[in-house]
């Protein structure tokens, strides 16, 4: 049994989780809606305030699935209540980034800008020129596109510049060395 699994996950008030016959797991709250297909082989009851998991049977497939599920839920759950965020910041000589409308305008050291229009669901702000915030409702969605923003410019490991995390540790080398 997994002990991520067996944890009932806790429903607010204000949200609305609702499950389909082929267990398709609808979450609505204040920040938007979300769904995900869960496997048939995990049982989804519903009580007050709370949504218990159980595997089907005892098989190593349902097992295997089970704590996946339960961490799903929880997420969308907590996504529609709260909110998931990913904060990178820019560092080099001329690297800036700032925000046109639904655009994000970025100064990567090309010869021409990178503009990235925000997919549905996921908002980006840029509190100062060096600093983007990827804001949504989905866990994935907005660590999917944080690593689609970093990709432009993954940090190199010399002098340090590109595109990374907040906290994120780069691991630094030394460069050459004259005789």
């Amino acid at each position: 049994m997994s002990r991520i699994g067996k944890l009932p996950v806790t429903v607010p008030a204000g949200v609305e989780v609702t499950v389909s016959d082929r267990n398709l797991v609808t979450v609505k709250g204040p920040k938007g809606t979300l769904s995900e297909q869960i496997s048939t082989l995990i049982k989804i009851d519903q009580e007050e305030g709370k949504v218990k998991l159980s595997p089907v049977n005892g098989s190593r497939e349902a097992n295997m699935q089970y704590g996946l599920a339960r961490s799903l839920v929880n997420n969308m759950v907590h996504g529609v209540t709260v909110g998931y965020e990913k904060k990178l910041e820019m560092t080099g000589v001329g690297y800036r980034a700032e925000k046109k409308g639904k655009d994000l305008v970025m100064q990567l050291g090309y010869s021409h800008p990178v503009i990235m229009t925000d997919p549905e669901g996921i908002e980006t702000l840029c509190p100062s020129a060096t600093e983007i915030t990827v804001k949504g409702a989905s866990k994935a969605q907005v660590g999917n596109y944080a690593a689609v923003i970093r990709a432009w410019r993954a940090p190199e490991p010399y002098k340090g510049k590109g595109i990374h995390y907040v906290g994120e540790y780069i691991r630094r080398k030394e460069g050459k060395t004259g005789k």
